[in-house]
């Protein structure tokens, strides 16, 4: 069909973004007046104070309260027992808190779209005690001072925990406030059937990111949605309008359905109706931390990391190498224990040894403590029948070949403990994709070879996103995204979240 000129538009303009049937008339986003102003249930004063706008302030104050709060409390019991009580010792001490707030912000530990969600939050709080103390460190050296070496060795480091966990805590609050509907971002998707659907299907399993997906915005308002949860609010030559009448705060671009051109001008339409505008690359399971953008003349372009850089493969293997060892002296008084016992329960060894599949393929022989019978191998055959597992994985969820004991073990991954020698071996690491029996990756599909990239690992997230109860495809998602954006953070995440799902055996058998 031919569309008609949008006012204030120039009449050679190419409407091919907004095509197709729309609301209402066509608003130049380019234009003064990208909306027109009227009054809904939803854009009142009353109702826009509880949403996210004023929330995320009210939050942040709590954040940054919380800051102060702790460095007052840390710099008081490290100056206060050597300096005395005194009104230098308060002076130093708030000097202390604000300089801790500021290098923090600095950091941009405050910034709205860092609180509450992801770890760079914790990480702007470690790199914000680290340049506290530097600039600790700097100013005894210009006013030749000599400040307690604990201000530097014990109170930094004190703050810094201490700040991460009340970070920690505020954030669970506010997951679960988010889970009951409140402190949410209004947002609406455009795009096309199929993507503004995926991405406002993903938004909605994940409430505790904070966008609560009020509409979508289609490139006709004929078209059907493929969510049957989500209406349609109308095109996409209508979304500014939309986020006037809905009181809108996000609006998320998706499938490259816009142009360059047309992204710039429904910008400044937004900036007008006071939304933020998101886009989402035609990129699949790629973390932040592996996107960059290069510096160009005029065109943006964004770098895709391909590979893991060596300072980040050196870390991993150092937390590998200080980790390890520690768990393992103290886990070995319980493999002591649990060995006996397997031994005493039911006949054959103690240890039992699998081929499983390394680095790319590579075999090495994993070791677990034994909970099953000695003839498990030779009886899987008359099992398969009763398989439960999906894809290439074989899982009963009550296997016979599983002795009493080992049901035990399982249930709290104890029998997974002598696999830390794998680890000192090197072999395996703390986190990565479980090990492969090789049987399994001879009957893997193309792109789940992609997860034999990395180095297997004693716990991964599989483990903490259902362990035993997922299936095929969900197992194999989750290892392909690790494989692809894993980190340092997201190892310690994965380490702490494991350390709950350990303690909570759901889906362990």
């Amino acid at each position: 069909m031919t569309l008609t000129a949008d006012r204030g538009a120039a009449p050679d303009h190419d409407w091919s973004d907004r095509r197709a049937h729309a609301l209402g008339p066509r608003l130049s986003w380019a234009s003064p007046r990208p909306f027109d102003v009227r009054h809904t249930p939803f854009n009142e004063p009353e109702v826009r104070s509880r949403g996210w706008a004023v929330a995320g302030l009210r939050y942040r104050r709590s954040v940054v309260a919380s800051d102060l709060l702790l460095a007052a409390t840390v710099g008081t019991t490290i100056l206060e027992p050597r300096l005395g009580a005194s009104l230098g010792t308060a002076l130093w001490v708030a000097l202390a808190a604000v300089g801790f707030v500021a290098c923090v912000a600095v950091l941009h530990g405050y910034h709205m779209h860092r609180i509450g969600t992801g770890v760079q939050e914790f990480q702007s709080v470690g790199l914000g005690g680290m340049l506290l103390s530097a600039a600790v460190i700097m100013t005894a050296f210009t006013l030749q001072a000599s400040p307690p070496r604990s201000v530097v060795f014990i109170g930094v480091p004190a703050l810094v925990l201490a700040a991460s966990v009340a970070r920690y805590v505020l954030r669970k609050r506010l997951h679960h406030q988010r889970r009951l509907g409140l402190d949410m971002q209004r947002t609406v998707v455009i795009g096309s059937p199929g993507s503004a659907a995926r991405a406002a299907t993903d938004l909605q399993a994940a409430p505790h990111e904070g966008y609560d997906v009020v509409g979508m915005c289609l490139p006709s308002i004929e078209d059907e949605a493929d969510a049957d949860t989500v209406p349609v609010l109308g095109a996409i030559a209508d979304v500014v309008q939309v986020v006037a009448d809905y009181a809108i705060d996000v609006v998320i671009v998706t499938g490259g359905v816009l142009s360059g051109d047309a992204t710039r001008r429904l910008s400044w339409a937004l900036d007008r109706a006071g939304a933020a505008l998101v886009v989402v690359p035609e990129l699949v399971e790629v973390s932040r931390p592996r996107l960059t953008v290069r510096p160009s003349g005029s065109v943006p372009m964004l770098e895709v990391e391909v590979a893991p850089p060596r300072r980040r493969l050196l870390a991993k293997a150092a937390m590998d190498w200080t980790i390890t060892p520690l768990a393992a002296l103290l886990a070995l008084p319980v493999v002591a224990v649990l060995a006996v016992l397997v031994k005493l329960t039911s006949p054959g060894p103690a240890f039992y040894g699998a081929t499983r599949a390394g680095v790319d393929g590579r075999p090495f022989t994993m070791w677990k403590l034994r909970s099953m019978y000695v003839d498990a191998d030779a009886r899987r055959e008359e099992l398969l029948a009763r398989n439960e597992g999906s894809g290439v994985l074989f899982k009963l969820r009550d296997d016979p070949r599983v002795t009493p004991l080992g049901r035990f073990m399982r249930k709290f991954s104890l029998d997974e403990l002598p696999q830390l020698w794998n680890v000192v071996r090197g072999d395996m690491s703390l986190v990565g994709p479980r090990p492969p029996l090789v049987s399994e990756v001879q009957a893997y599909e193309d792109q789940v070879h992609r997860r034999l990239r990395v180095k297997p690992g004693l716990t991964g997230l599989w483990q903490i996103s259902g362990r035993s109860d997922l299936d095929w495809d969900d197992a194999v998602r989750l290892d392909l995204r690790y494989a692809d954006n894993w980190s340092v953070g997201m190892d310690l995440q994965i380490l702490w979240k494991t350390a709950r799902a350990v303690l909570r055996p759901s889906g362990a058998y």
